[in-house]
C-alpha cells in the first residue's frame, strides 16, 4: 500500500495517467451482509482519501447498514444530482441504479414533487438524494413512501426527528461535490480491469439547433434537464421531461426505438408538448417520427450518424425542434 502511494504520487506529477503496472491499495470499510445476491459474499473497501461528495465519506443519521446495493443506488443518486448547479433546488430518484424520477424547482418540496410524481410507482424501496436542506414539512413527505435511503447535505433538527421513526430506513448526510476532471472510473472484467476518465463533461459547447423549428425557453430548460439525467441512464436510453420533472425514462434497451416506446408508454403524464433526450445519435428517422406520434415537441440528441439528414427531416415534417450536442453519454 505504501509503494502504491508512493507510485501514484510520482504518477500524478509526472502527468502518466495509465502508467505500465497499476498498483491500486484500498482500505476495508465494512464486512457486507452480503453482494447483489445472498449467496454472494461481499465488502465494501475505500480510497484511503475518500473524495468529498462520495458515499464513502457520507456521515450515517440513521437506519440499518448500508448493503451492497444500498451503496450502488445511493452513489448513482449523487451522480445524477452533482449535474445540476448547486443553486437549482432538485431531487433525484434512483431504482436499480437507474434515475426513475428527476425534479427541480423554486424549492426542494416542488422538486420531489416532481421527481416523485415522475414516477410514483418504481421510487417505491428507492434511494432518494437532495441538494439542499430537508426540513419538516419535506420529511414528511418523504416518510409517507417506503424508501431505502434519503442523502441531503442538512437536515433539520425536526426533519431528523421524523425520518428517525422509521428506523430501517438509512439517512445520510453528505456534500453534493461533482468529481474532478482528474478522476478515473474502474470497472472489472474476468482477468482484467477496464479504467477510463470519469465521464464528468455535460456538453462540449453550445447545443446546436438544426431544425427550422426553436425550442421555447421553457423547452429548452427541460432539454437540459433530460439531457443531463439521460447521462446517467443505462444505454440505449431515451429521458421524457416536461415542466421541469421527468415522466419518462426509457433506458437499458438493445434498440433505440424500443427505448423511446418504452418511455413514452411508461410516461407518468401526457408525453404532448413534452422535450426528448437520447445518450446516442438516431441511425434511423422512426425514432424522430415515433416522438412525432407522442407529442414531442423537441428533441436533444449527440447527432453524428450517417442518416441525420433523414432524422432532421423528419423533425421539420413534424415541427419539432432538434438541437445536436455533438457530445454522446453511452452507460453501458
Amino acid at each position: 500500500a505504501y509503494d502504491a502511494f508512493i507510485a501514484g504520487w510520482f504518477g500524478d506529477r509526472l502527468g502518466v495517467r495509465f502508467p505500465e503496472q497499476l498498483t491500486l491499495t484500498w482500505d476495508r470499510q465494512q464486512q457486507l451482509r452480503y453482494g447483489e445476491n445472498p449467496h454472494q459474499a461481499a465488502a465494501l473497501y475505500v480510497d484511503p482519501v475518500p473524495a468529498a461528495g462520495s458515499v464513502t465519506s457520507a456521515q450515517q443519521l440513521n437506519g440499518k447498514e448500508l448493503s451492497f446495493n444500498n451503496i450502488g443506488d445511493a452513489d448513482a443518486a449523487l451522480a445524477c444530482l452533482t449535474e445540476f448547479p448547486s443553486g437549482m433546488p432538485t431531487v433525484v430518484a434512483v431504482k436499480h441504479g437507474i434515475p426513475c424520477g428527476v425534479g427541480t424547482g423554486p424549492d426542494l418540496m416542488t422538486a420531489w414533487r416532481k421527481a416523485r410524481d415522475g414516477d410514483p410507482v418504481s421510487i417505491f424501496g428507492g434511494v432518494v438524494a437532495a441538494n439542499g436542506t430537508v426540513d419538516a414539512p419535506l420529511a414528511a413527505e418523504m416518510a409517507e413512501l417506503f424508501l431505502e435511503i434519503i442523502l441531503a447535505p442538512e437536515y433539520t433538527g425536526d426533519a431528523l426527528e421524523i425520518l428517525g421513526r422509521k428506523k430501517n430506513l438509512r439517512v445520510l448526510q453528505v456534500a453534493v461535490v461533482a468529481p474532478g476532471q482528474d478522476e478515473v472510473a474502474l470497472r472489472d472484467v474476468r482477468g482484467g480491469l477496464l479504467v477510463q476518465d470519469r465521464d464528468v463533461l455535460l456538453l462540449k459547447d453550445e447545443p446546436r439547433v438544426v431544425t427550422l423549428s426553436r425550442p421555447t425557453a421553457e423547452e429548452q430548460e427541460d432539454l437540459l434537464l433530460a439531457w443531463r439525467v439521460v447521462k446517467h441512464a443505462r444505454s440505449n436510453a431515451i429521458v421524457l421531461a416536461k415542466g421541469g420533472g421527468t415522466i419518462g425514462v426509457g433506458p437499458g434497451q438493445t434498440n433505440r426505438i424500443w427505448a423511446l416506446q418504452d418511455a413514452i408508454r411508461q410516461a407518468t403524464a401526457s408525453p404532448l408538448g413534452a422535450v426528448l433526450a437520447s445518450d446516442g445519435f438516431f441511425p434511423f428517422a422512426d425514432s424522430v417520427q415515433a416522438a412525432a406520434a407522442a407529442g414531442i415537441r423537441a428533441i436533444i440528441q449527440p447527432g453524428g450518424s450517417v442518416r441525420d439528414a433523414d432524422s432532421i427531416a423528419a423533425a421539420d415534417e413534424a415541427g419539432i425542434a432538434m438541437l445536436f450536442t455533438g457530445i454522446r453519454h453511452f452507460r453501458h
